[in-house]
């Protein structure tokens, strides 16, 4: 069943018009702050707004915001005084994303309906048990839970009943049944699915168990079809002419925008050999507007035949300079630790094993989540005795396991007796699973005899 009409009830939105009201200045230091119940200088920005509903003024209030273990986002929200209307919507700051995600949750109990969710205008909802669907660009983006997604299908698939009723009775009753069947998903009383499908990227489902792995939580990312490109405005690339220049000898440089503030910035990319690996591609970004720096490194080959798991015994300091290249392909995991970094977390790195180590300490231990009264009981300790594991890693007062595993077999980990064996490192090259060649598009690729199947249309 499609659900193409469940909208919120009332007009679109307000539309913001220019007002003598005064606007509060905003926060200072970045544009976009982490949520955080303890900070008193993340304040909405106040805009007197017409009400699309009476035509009187009301007030819309915009925060710039970050989430967790995610990106920026504007959450948006208008409130008339004069007739009650009101409207929330969310927008996604940044960027559409290289590849898109798909969330499939499977939802066990009551627990689970309070998870947090960021879907965008271009997600796709699906439960696939009751064959029902929001289909793309029906509803607005929205910042809310699980449960409030069900709560607002009701609403949208409730809000022309009585029109129903009164020209076609039977749709109407089966709307009425259907609408039952949601209600009762809220109280969870058999496991039900729940899938988001965002080919923008910028949807999200709240793992409550960060930093550990959510075994009810499945992400995947992937490659768009050239009809999602089309239905997010964006057009396909034209092949590109191969540089006759000796791009080994050369760094490049093109311009672009910085990520922080915004601001012109450049860009330098170069072409590296890692020894007893491969080519692998280094970009680095540096803003000299707000210092802010980032690197990314992607793979200069292709996807190889087999995937790579390379497992590391750390037993002394000196492990942790250790080089250390990680694809976007690469999750990492630490079994004494129960932690699990999955594909695309981090992006590409070159650097060292201690490098890799303080990323992921600052990834978990910088949760807004975690603070004030957003927190719950007991998270704050775990993310702490999680941190002090690392650091007993880090400084050799720990002895642990270290796994890369790379469907692509694109990450390295250094071998420090080079050309012999490493007596602490494994690398193991496997098969790769259906699904895994899924996630890398490579199921649909057909590189061999594909000439056959193209019959000349003139």
């Amino acid at each position: 069943m499609s659900a193409s009409g469940a909208v919120e009830p009332g007009p679109r939105g307000p539309a913001t018009t220019p007002s003598p009201a005064p606007v509060q200045p905003p926060a200072t230091g970045h544009l976009f702050r982490p949520i955080n119940a303890e900070d008193e200088e993340q304040q909405p920005t106040e805009i007197e707004s017409l009400c699309m509903n009476c035509y009187r003024n009301g007030m819309t209030r915009l925060l710039l915001t970050k989430i967790p273990f995610f990106r920026e986002i504007i959450v948006s929200s208008f409130s008339c005084e004069h007739c009650g209307w009101n409207n929330t919507e969310i927008q996604s700051a940044g960027r559409i994303q290289d590849l898109g995600v798909r969330y499939t949750l499977t939802i066990r109990g009551l627990e689970d309906m309070n998870r947090e969710v960021v879907k965008t205008d271009s997600a796709t909802t699906r439960i696939p048990e009751l064959d029902f669907e929001i289909p793309a660009f029906s509803q607005k983006g929205a910042l809310t839970t699980v449960e409030g997604l069900i709560n607002r299908a009701i609403s949208g698939l409730e809000q022309d009943q009585p029109t129903r009723r009164a020209s076609k009775e039977a749709i109407a009753e089966r709307i009425d049944e259907f609408i039952v069947k949601l209600k009762e998903l809220k109280h969870v009383a058999s496991p039900f699915t729940l899938i988001i499908d965002d080919p923008s990227g910028n949807s999200f489902i709240e793992n409550p168990h960060a930093p550990q792995k959510d075994d009810a939580l499945v992400i995947t990312h992937y490659n768009r079809t050239l009809q999602q490109d089309e239905m997010l405005g964006l057009q396909a690339e034209a092949p590109e002419e191969k540089l006759e220049e000796d791009l080994r000898n050369e760094v490049l440089q093109f311009n672009t925008n910085c990520p922080e503030c915004n601001a012109p910035a450049q860009t330098n990319m170069k072409l590296v050999q890692i020894p007893h690996f491969k080519e692998v591609i280094i970009m680095a970004t540096i803003c000299e507007n707000c210092g802010h720096r980032t690197n990314e490194v992607k793979s200069g080959g292709a996807v190889e035949p087999l995937g790579t798991r390379i497992t590391l015994l750390i037993t002394d300091p000196s492990d942790m300079t250790r080089d250390l290249l990680k694809s976007e392909t690469c999750s990492v995991e630490i079994p004494e630790l129960e932690f699990e970094l999955g594909m695309a977390v981090l992006g590409g790195k070159f650097t060292t094993l201690e490098g890799l180590l303080k990323d992921i300490r600052e990834l978990v231990t910088k949760n807004p989540f975690t603070l004030g009264d957003s927190s719950s009981p007991g998270q704050s300790e775990k993310l702490q005795e999680f941190s002090q594991k690392l650091d007993q890693i880090i400084e050799g007062g720990m002895k642990a396991h270290f796994i890369m595993n790379d469907p692509a077999g694109n990450s390295y980990l250094q071998n420090v007796y080079a050309p012999e064996d490493d007596p602490e490192m494994k690398v193991e090259h496997y098969k790769r699973t259906f699904d895994q060649n899924e996630e890398l598009g490579l199921n649909d690729m057909k590189t061999e005899g594909y000439e056959a199947g193209l019959s000349p249309q003139r």
